[in-house]
Order: structure tokens, then C-alpha cells, then sequence
């Protein structure tokens, strides 16, 4: 992977994680179709590992997923806009990976619960997932790289 230019601003890893375990959502991109570049925000849960993100068992994500399993994800922490300085104060985090798509209801309910207890908190979320067991896929990412970024301003 490419090294930061900036490399003053890059975060050192262990907060880089931290914004990928605390982060709700994210900008997934992809090898979309015709030569576009296909970018899509997206859920998804960070469990020390792999990157779960639910899906339907359909479509452009996981058509393009199944072209090149390679793609980049952008979880941004912080983003404030400092209209007198003409900048923006931000805490982002880039992540490299490559992604299995998971059909098998069996592989898909794992990562399903930890969606859920993420984004659902104490609700059980057994009900919701039997009702979409069948038409949901989940796309594991196995990351290969993550780097974090903040601005100049931010640097202590």
C-alpha cells in the first residue's frame, strides 16, 4: 500500500481501530460497472478481524464484489467545517480489503448479531433476522490495510 504524504497527520493505528470499531457508517467503493468507479455508504460492524456489512443477495454491490473482491472503505469521525480558517477540521480512516460474500444462512448469522448489537442495542433481534435470513448477504471484508488520517490542526 502507498505510504501517507502527510505522514505528521496519520494516526497511529491503535486510534485508527478505534474509529473503525466506534464509526456507524461508512462509504464503500468498488469496481462498479462500465469502468465507474462505484461508491456506496454502507452499515457495518468492526469485531477485531473482519468487517461485516449486510446487503441484499443482489445488486450492484455484490455484482461488482464478485468482478474484483478488492475495495476501499472511508469511515469519517470528524468532519467540521471551520468557515473562517477555510479548512475542516477531520478524523477519517481508509481501509484496504478484499471481500467474501456469505449466502449460506448458517454464515450469515453471526455477523447479522453483532449488526444488531451494534446498531440495535439490547433488542433481540431474533425475529428480524429469520424474516430476512433468506434474502440477506453479508459481505466479510478481510482488511489488508488501515490507515488514519486527521487534519494539520489537530495534531498535538
Amino acid at each position: 500500500m502507498r505510504k501517507m504524504r502527510r505522514f505528521r497527520q496519520e494516526l497511529p493505528r491503535e486510534e485508527a481501530l478505534q474509529i473503525l470499531i466506534s464509526g456507524r457508517e461508512c462509504v464503500m467503493a468498488l469496481d462498479g460497472d462500465d469502468g465507474y468507479p462505484y461508491a456506496v455508504p454502507v452499515n457495518y460492524v468492526y469485531d477485531g478481524e473482519h468487517i461485516y456489512i449486510h446487503s441484499a443477495a443482489a445488486g450492484h454491490k455484490i455484482d461488482a464484489l464478485r468482478r474484483n473482491p478488492r475495495l476501499s472503505l472511508c469511515v469519517i469521525e470528524k468532519g467540521d467545517i471551520v468557515p473562517g480558517e477555510f479548512t475542516t477540521y477531520f478524523r477519517s480512516v481508509i481501509v484496504f480489503g478484499r471481500a467474501r460474500i456469505i449466502l449460506d444462512n448458517d454464515g450469515k448469522i453471526m455477523p447479522l448479531r453483532k449488526l444488531c448489537e451494534k446498531y440495535c442495542g439490547d433488542l433481540d433481534p431474533s425475529a428480524e433476522i429469520d424474516r430476512f435470513l433468506n434474502v440477506v448477504a453479508i459481505i466479510e471484508i478481510e482488511i489488508d490495510a488501515v490507515t488514519g488520517k486527521q487534519s494539520i490542526e489537530l495534531v498535538g
